[in-house]
């Protein structure tokens, strides 16, 4: 694979294809960790690892594991790493790990993670594999920052624990809770495809003015 493809599989994550706004997977715990900035950098990180990992040995074994046992292997090689992750949180960052609870466990069925071994990692090399992994888990990891961090500046005046705004400040409640969530997700989402379609007529436009320049 030449190298400007091995490049693409990066970069398509963090835009082209990116899983919060424009596939729309993993928003489970995009809308339920993402009260704080800190609590969405942290589940980013964790399923960025789980991700690239579980794209390599998947990427490795692609050709070993029979197509009738795809899925169910998938799982248990996700799981695997998945248990890492929650074991090492608790062992190292207990209150990281205290924060994000149970949807550190559920990265097992995350979405991201299991249609990219899925979609990709089962049909493709080892490199490209890990950085469409990486990829897809550093778009994960700053759509979930950017809307943990907006809710938190919403809610409590506040981004990654600091305080922003001065005494006179008010919380607006609702950013703290699922409502809120659901309210900047679409907001996100609407303009990201807002700036994917100009982007796009603007190519159509440039191809057009190309051609008749040349004709």
């Amino acid at each position: 694979m030449a190298k400007r493809n091995l490049g693409h599989e990066f970069i398509k994550g963090l835009w082209e294809e990116h899983p919060n706004f424009v596939m729309l997977i993993g928003l489970c715990p995009t809308l339920a960790v993402s009260t704080t900035a800190m609590n969405g950098l942290a589940m980013g990180i964790a399923t960025t690892f789980v991700i690239v990992m579980s794209n390599i040995l998947i990427s490795l074994l692609r050709k070993v594991i029979p197509d009738e046992v795809r899925l169910p292997s998938y799982i248990i090689v996700v799981a695997t790493f998945v248990t890492i992750v929650d074991l090492a949180l608790k062992a190292y960052f207990p209150d990281i790990y205290r924060l994000l609870g149970i949807f550190i466990p559920l990265i097992v069925v995350n979405c991201i993670v299991l249609g990219r071994a899925e979609a990709f990692a089962s049909r493709n090399g080892v490199v490209a594999s890990a950085l469409d992994g990486l990829g897809m888990g550093v778009g994960f990891t700053w759509g979930l920052v950017l809307l943990s961090a907006i809710r938190e500046l919403l809610a409590k005046g506040a981004i990654f624990g600091y305080t922003v705004f001065g005494e006179g400040f008010h919380p607006i409640q609702i950013f703290g809770q699922a409502p809120g969530a659901f309210i900047i997700l679409g907001f996100l989402v609407a303009l990201v495809n807002f700036l994917n379609i100009n982007a796009k007529r603007k190519r159509e436009l440039k191809k057009i003015s190309d051609r008749t320049l040349a004709a």
